[in-house]
């Protein structure tokens, strides 16, 4: 008796397996931006990749920090406890679950049911004229409505659900990226406040002497009251810089304890004591950029970009197979009886298959509507990629920029912070000798002060955009170079 449900089954499931889809065939759109980066005075000759093949994007991070073990130890600890991290991964385990759930609407859904009917029927209804109460007991494998995919629709769906997934995923490699780059900038500032303090208090140091000497000298009657006056200015200005850089480099510490995810190890916060110095050399500048069009495959935010297009071209299709006939099958097969005993005794078994088909003829122009929202959805997610791309475009093209011209601007106020330094020599042995006021000490001082300042930041700003250069080309999504992990294998 139950042959004919299991041939019917079969006939069904191999109709929805042939499924057409009508889905829109996708098209990765052109890449509105230039194919090759700017040039010109602001930029450094190109850097090929190796004779590997290796790019920027192949360069793990723990190569990449390679010089610095702290830094290091740092990226490894927030990308174990980051919760940004943590959510962007919950997030793609989520849309994992909810691929599954749809892709499985492909497939019947089967279970085991038993069902016991019970009725009453009053004298004036009954054939014998008396009243009377029936049972009925059934047990046996149900199906419920199972939708025949046959024009795509579901597999549509689920295209959209893996598209979702797959777009999540590679969010959470963007995240990893972005956090490990901000760790790195968020230590790169800590370092920067803490030189900036150091220098601060040299400064601070050096203007106690001098307002000492100056009230000395206003004592003896050989400065001025403005002389003094001047000289307490500089004093109070280095304290008040003092109390910012302290400050400062406080909140720094906060915000790197933030992104690392958990409070840190007495070792490391001694480390980070020491660390007063920003080291000029502990990044490599050597990140061959290649061509914008390597930015598709590499930036992990352009390639989730393009997901949601594919999703959104595979929502079309669920669309379109809106207006086409709904097929769905109902089936039962087991044993039934009019009692709960006679169940399971010869000639009880029992079957029902029940198909229908939903043709839609009139939805008020919901049908049309479903289908012009999702073809607009799709012309919006064209828009977000086509805007990824020019983002990630301008990112590389501003941080090639300032990898062209740090270095000159940082020899610039090298020289510019030696020329203050003779200039203040000059006018402290000026005034020592007689010859000048002290004002041109002090307009030299402060002058001194601003120009290592400016360099402490613009030596930062350097570094800053060395690992901004390695985000914006995809670097970070690996722990080691491809390279480096082929020779330890």
């Amino acid at each position: 008796m139950t042959f004919p449900m299991r041939t019917l089954l079969s006939v069904s499931l191999a109709a929805a397996l042939a499924g057409c889809s009508l889905a829109p065939t996708y098209e990765r759109p052109d890449a509105p931006v230039d194919a090759a980066y700017p040039t010109g005075p602001s930029y450094q000759a190109a850097q090929p990749a190796d004779a590997g093949g290796l790019m920027t994007a192949d360069i793990g991070w723990r190569d990449f920090f390679g010089s610095d073990p702290l830094l290091q130890q740092l990226i490894e600890q927030s990308l174990a406890n980051n919760r940004d991290l943590r959510v962007a991964a919950l997030n793609v385990e989520a849309a994992r679950a909810q691929y599954r759930i749809q892709r499985a609407d492909l497939m019947p859904s089967v279970g085991i049911a038993g069902q016991e009917t019970a009725q009453r029927s009053p004298a004036d209804l009954s054939p014998s004229g008396r009243a009377t109460t029936s049972h009925s007991y059934q047990v046996g494998a149900a199906m419920s409505a199972w939708e025949l995919d046959l024009f795509g629709r579901i597999r549509s769906l689920s295209d959209k659900a893996l598209e979702s997934y797959l777009a999540l995923d590679e969010t959470r490699t963007a995240t990893q990226l972005t956090l490990i780059a901000e760790v790195a900038n968020a230590y790169l500032t800590l370092r920067a406040d803490q030189e900036l303090l150091s220098l601060t208090r040299d400064t601070l140091k050096s203007q106690q002497d001098s307002f000492k000497l100056t009230q000395q000298s206003y004592d003896q009657g050989l400065s001025t009251a403005l002389d003094l006056s001047q000289a307490e200015v500089s004093l109070r200005t280095a304290e008040r810089n003092q109390s910012q850089y302290t400050r400062q480099a406080a909140q720094d510490r906060n915000a790197l304890v933030l992104l690392v995810g958990q409070p840190l190890s007495p070792e490391i916060t001694a480390a980070l004591d020491n660390a007063v110095k920003l080291d000029d050399a502990m990044l490599p500048t050597t990140m061959p950029a290649g061509l914008p069009s390597d930015l598709l495959a590499r930036r992990p935010d352009i390639r989730a970009a393009e997901h949601q297009l594919k999703g959104a071209n595979a929502n079309i299709g669920a669309a379109r197979a809106a207006f086409f006939p709904t097929i769905s099958l109902t089936g039962s097969a087991g044993t039934a009886s009019a009692s709960l005993g006679g169940l399971f005794e010869g000639g009880s078994g029992a079957w029902s298959f029940v198909p229908q088909i939903t043709v839609p003829i009139f939805a008020g122009g919901s049908l049309l509507a479903g289908l012009d929202l999702a073809k607009v959805q799709k012309n919006i997610q064209v828009a977000q990629y086509e805007k990824s791309i020019q983002t990630g475009f301008r990112e590389v093209a501003d941080a090639l920029a300032g990898r062209g011209t740090l270095d000159e601007q940082i020899q610039a106020q090298q020289l510019l912070v030696a020329a203050n330094q003779r200039a203040y020599d000059a006018s402290d042995q000026r005034f020592r000798q007689g010859i000048d006021d002290y004002l041109s000490v002090l307009d030299s001082q402060r002058s001194l002060y601003t120009a290592q300042q400016a360099l402490v930041d613009t030596r930062r700003a350097r570094l800053s955009n060395l690992v901004t250069l390695y985000k914006v080309l995809g670097g970070g999504w690996t722990e080691r170079t491809a390279t480096a992990q082929a020779q330890q294998q």
